[in-house]
C-alpha cells in the first residue's frame, strides 16, 4: 500500500469515528433529555428542566391552566413560527443550562415577550379593543404590563 493511499485511509477512519462519536453522542443527549417531548404540546415537557417547576406549579394555579399551555401564550400560532421559537428557545435554554450562563430568577426575553403579547391581544383581542379602543398593536401599553401575574401565580 503506497504511502498516500494509507494517509487517505487512516484520514477516512479517523473522520468516520469523529462523525459517529459526534451523532451517537448527539442521539443520546437528544435522548437523555427527553429531545422528542419538546415536539408536544404538553406543558410536562417544560419541566424537563428543574428550573422551570416553579413556572409550571404557578401556571397550574391559574386560570390559564384550562385554556391554554405553555405553547399558547410562549409560542406563535402557526406552525413554522411556533417550531422556530421552539428551536430558538432550546438552543438558547440548552447553552444556558449546560454553561451555567442564564440568570435567576429567570426572565422573559423581549422576543418571547413580543409573542406572549401577540398571543394574549389573539385570545383576548374584544376585551382589548373594548377598554382601549384608541389602542393599537404597536401602543407602548402592553398586557403584560397590568397583568403580569395572569399565567403564572406569584
Amino acid at each position: 500500500m503506497n504511502k498516500h493511499r494509507l494517509s487517505y485511509v487512516l484520514l477516512f477512519i479517523v473522520l468516520g469515528s469523529s462523525t459517529g462519536a459526534f451523532l451517537g453522542l448527539g442521539i443520546f443527549t437528544f435522548h437523555y433529555a427527553k429531545g422528542s417531548s419538546y415536539f408536544t404540546n404538553d406543558p410536562q415537557a417544560c419541566v424537563n428542566c428543574h428550573i422551570m417547576q416553579d413556572n409550571f406549579d404557578s401556571w397550574q394555579m391559574s386560570s390559564h391552566r384550562l385554556t391554554s399551555t405553555c405553547n399558547g401564550c410562549h409560542t406563535p400560532s402557526d406552525f413554522i413560527g411556533k417550531y422556530k421559537t421552539k428551536a430558538i428557545h432550546g438552543i438558547r435554554h440548552s447553552w444556558g443550562f449546560t454553561t451555567g450562563y442564564f440568570e435567576e430568577p429567570l426572565r422573559i426575553k423581549q422576543d418571547s415577550l413580543d409573542v406572549v403579547e401577540a398571543n394574549c391581544r389573539q385570545c383576548h383581542g374584544a376585551i382589548f379593543h373594548a377598554t382601549d379602543p384608541l389602542a393599537s398593536p404597536s401602543s407602548s401599553r402592553t398586557c403584560t404590563s397590568c397583568h403580569r401575574d395572569v399565567g403564572h401565580m406569584r
